[in-house]
């Protein structure tokens, strides 16, 4: 082995021409599942494929600044294999593509691995990760030294030329749509322009950029003087309160995780209607089509579209605002637009509060409260460790009545999401699927319709109760993204894999009204239906969806209320964030109660994830019930006085401590 790398190792060039090829080819057959894909993609695609090969080899570059570069080799060839194969997995769990965003949520994607993977499957990965950590290791240690003198300023000019060289590339690929800057479907560009291109676009191409007649002028020429008139005429921070002849209705907004109707798969038939409460639902009130960002994936990027009236695929490919610009910037939604009428605005979601940092967000989002997982009790779970959607029910009812105001109540389920498992869990289901399309998910897919049905009985159960509540309520209720399943488009009726469907239900009578609406249009279509205009891009979509440069300005809008100078309010941002408040219950401690050598905390509203915490330190904490929870470590006895409770997630992080 020596031997040859002294003989081959300076002719650096060629080895790395090798390397890229051989390494683009198997990121792409795993990717893509099978070699012969990869192959068909190269001879159909000669020019991506070698713009590809070209981006890899560049990486390979920085083998001449170092002497170690037998390591330089190996770890640049497993970081592309790493990605490729990440890539392959994910595909596996969901239709949507490894991004650079994904390592954003590594925390909370490792959080749920639990629930793709089953524990021999994570014992292998983390072995093999070992594995290669410890290879790693031997080759820095053994693996021989480049013997000639480095020439760094040769090496750094060459270096220099060869990124010219790529920036000159890239431009032609564009020119010629061997590649392309605009993601309208990031799985079929991943296919079509290569994951190399793809993934590192997904780094260096974030954000909303400006366009070239980016003015004041020209922000506010978006609207007409009238409009702009009555833009100014309330500061966004000013509440007022209806009177009681005035009140507007609650508005509860439910996005269902992954629901969809299973009848619009073409060749697949079922014992008995799989979702008979939202078709009966969807015959009787106001209905459409609803075209969301994301497919199999990506519900954090459904709900911030239908929360703020902005388009996702603004931003850079396959971003999430949860996890890029809203970490630290506000941003008008329709929790701020209705908090201006005096509405509690409160968010609902069976799952980790911290997950898409939603417990820190959801504050720049203009909401009250949120109550997550760690703030439920008897919460039932499915096979796949999923919290199943009845528990929210009650949630919402408490939401509503928590003030004496109008509330709007933003909630999110979690039954329906994936991975669906490959075997049978039920021996007897409710639902059988008499005929399937999609023969290889069969299992997966009588997994899901199992889901999916029980997700319905909690509509129908959740309607029923708001047909009794004394205050009129608009229920919206929606899928985020189909199921991750391999449906495509020619599976469907209405062939669009990025189309779930909307219900528009109130109890107070209002008219049916069907549209096929996007995702950033849904909330703007439910205010204007309850008389509601509040919000720059609320008025923007209710007056100005028929526009010929309906888009163009959205961008605009976008980029200068996000990005840019803000020019549309005047340089200063309105919308401050709010003191979020974790659960709508209040958690007490009542007392401290010694028995024996033990302590017990007695109080109220404590859940499974409640722990006894002295100063943010939190202590090994048995749960007992809503009203007591035990101590199991012994403690100093001067700081009994210090105990409190603390709720605390899967990860360890604390959401919030009682008072």
């Amino acid at each position: 082995m020596k031997n040859f790398f002294d003989r081959y190792l300076y002719n650096s060039i060629a080895l790395c021409v090798v390397l890229s090829i051989t390494i683009n080819i198997i990121i792409e057959s795993v990717s893509r599942k099978s070699l012969w894909e990869s192959l068909d993609y190269f001879i159909n695609s000669p020019m991506t494929f070698l713009y590809n090969t070209f981006l890899i080899f560049c990486t390979y570059s920085i083998v001449y600044l170092v002497k170690r570069r037998i390591f330089v080799y190996v770890v640049v060839s497993i970081f592309w294999l790493a990605i490729g194969i990440t890539n392959g997995i994910i595909l596996s769990f969901r239709m949507t593509p490894f991004t650079v965003t994904d390592l954003a949520l590594l925390e909370s994607g490792i959080s749920i691995i639990p629930n793709y993977l089953s524990t021999s499957e994570i014992i292998l990965a983390v072995s093999v990760a070992i594995l290669i950590i410890t290879a790693l290791i031997l080759v820095f240690i053994f693996m021989p030294k480049h013997k000639r003198k480095i020439k760094y300023t040769k090496s750094i000019f060459g270096i220099f030329v060869l990124g010219i060289t790529l920036w000159g590339f890239t431009n032609i690929a564009i020119s010629q749509n061997w590649v392309s800057t605009h993601f309208g479907n990031l799985g079929y560009a991943y296919r079509d322009y290569g994951l190399p291109y793809c993934f590192m676009n997904t780094w260096l191409n974030t954000g909303i950029s400006a366009q070239p007649d980016y003015s004041r002028e020209k922000i506010l020429s978006i609207f007409t003087p009238e409009e702009l008139e009555e833009l100014e005429s309330i500061p966004v921070s000013s509440i007022s309160t209806n009177d009681t002849n005035e009140r507007k209705p609650n508005v509860v907004m439910l996005q269902m995780e992954s629901f969809f109707d299973p009848t619009l798969l073409e060749k697949t038939k079922y014992s008995t209607d799989p979702i008979p409460n939202f078709r009966k639902l969807k015959n009787e009130y106001s209905s459409g089509f609803l075209t969301v960002p994301s497919v199999g994936a990506g519900t954090a990027n459904t709900e911030f579209e239908v929360l703020s009236g902005m388009r996702v695929r603004f931003f850079g490919p396959g971003e999430y605002p949860y996890k890029s610009i809203l970490k630290d910037k506000t941003c008008e939604t329709i929790a701020y637009n209705l908090k201006r009428l005096g509405y509690g605005t409160h968010v609902i979601h069976n799952h980790r509060g911290a997950f898409y940092g939603r417990n820190n967000v959801l504050a720049n989002l203009g909401f009250d409260t949120f109550t997550s997982l760690e703030y439920m009790n008897g919460v039932i779970k499915t096979p796949k460790n999923w919290a199943k959607d009845g528990v929210l029910k009650e949630e919402i009812l408490t939401a509503l009545q928590s003030t004496e105001s109008e509330d709007l109540v933003y909630t999110i389920s979690v039954q329906g999401h994936g991975k669906y498992p490959s075997s049978r869990i039920f021996d007897d289901p409710v639902v059988t699927v008499d005929e399937i399309g999609i023969e290889e998910d069969a299992l997966a897919f009588e997994y899901y319709i199992q889901q999916l049905y029980e997700m319905d009985v909690f509509i129908g159960e959740l309607v029923a109760a708001l047909e009794q509540f004394e205050e009129d309520t608009v229920l919206v209720i929606f899928g985020d993204h189909l199921p991750s399943l391999n449906i495509s488009a020619n599976d469907l009726v209405n062939k669009n894999i990025y189309e779930t469907e909307y219900i528009i239900w109130d109890n107070f009578g209002l008219s049916k009204e069907d549209k096929d609406l996007f995702a950033y249009q849904l909330s703007v279509e439910v205010l204007n239906r309850i008389n509601i205009h509040e919000g720059i891009l609320t008025k923007y979509h209710q007056n100005h969806s028929q526009d010929l440069d309906y888009l163009v300005n959205l961008k605009a809008l976008q980029y200068d209320m996000l990005y840019g100078k803000g020019y549309i309010f005047d340089g200063i941002c309105p919308y401050e964030p709010t003191d979020l408040q974790m659960g709508i219950r209040e958690i007490k401690v009542e007392a401290v109660v010694e028995v024996g050598n033990e302590y017990y905390i007695k109080g109220t509203n404590f859940t499974p994830y409640s722990k006894i915490s002295i100063d943010d330190r939190v202590l090994d904490t048995i749960f007992l019930g809503p009203s007591v929870l035990g101590l199991l470590e012994e403690v100093k006895p001067e700081d009994v006085y210090k105990m409190k409770v603390s709720q605390v997630e899967k990860n360890k992080e604390i959401l919030s401590t009682s008072e």
